[in-house]
């Protein structure tokens, strides 16, 4: 038992947290691409990402340990589980889609999945408890502003990828 709660899901939980920072983490590059990119006077400084990131992780780690233990039914617990691990992958996916395919474009419909995951996150988790619901909302302001300054960047940047050739009149694709 760690703070009255099983230890296998606190383990499974920050494990869950743990992987899906390292594998993000690993996925972002501030390098020259990153750099070279016109981004939003409002954009929070690079210092701060870490540690909003792992406090985010560290609730939301939190949360879904208060919400494993405030439902014992498995219907609630699998839907539980579905919509933390669909938001854990769309969580990493965004950083790879960003930083390493270089498609901001892209990660910009990336994290809009990302932010009603989270949104179907807190929905789910409120049904079983309401602090853990709560303390999913740094999560979603986050993202919130994540979504605004991708949109940001795609718009004082884009187009992003290989240009198409131009199609003619009457021509077949």
């Amino acid at each position: 038992m760690i703070g009255g709660f099983e230890t296998g899901p606190v383990v499974v939980a920050a494990a869950a947290a743990l992987v899906t920072a390292l594998a993000g983490g690993l996925l972002t590059t501030t390098g020259p691409w990153y750099q070279s990119l016109r981004r939003p006077s409002w954009k929070p400084p690079d210092w701060a990402f870490g540690p909003v990131w792992t406090t985010i992780f560290t609730l939301t780690a939190i949360s879904a340990v208060i919400a494993w233990h405030a439902e014992a039914g498995t219907s609630a617990r699998g839907a539980l589980l579905a919509v933390y691990g669909v938001n854990l992958v769309l969580n990493i996916a965004w950083s790879g889609i960003f930083f390493r395919l270089r498609r901001p474009d892209w990660a910009y419909l990336e994290v809009i999945a990302l932010w009603l995951s989270i949104v179907a996150l807190i929905a789910v988790t409120a049904q079983v408890s309401g602090i853990a619901a709560l303390l999913l909302a740094p999560y979603l302001a986050w993202v919130s502003v994540a979504t605004l300054l991708n949109r940001a960047i795609v718009r004082l940047n884009g187009p992003f990828g290989e240009a198409r050739p131009a199609r003619s009149i009457g021509s077949r694709a």
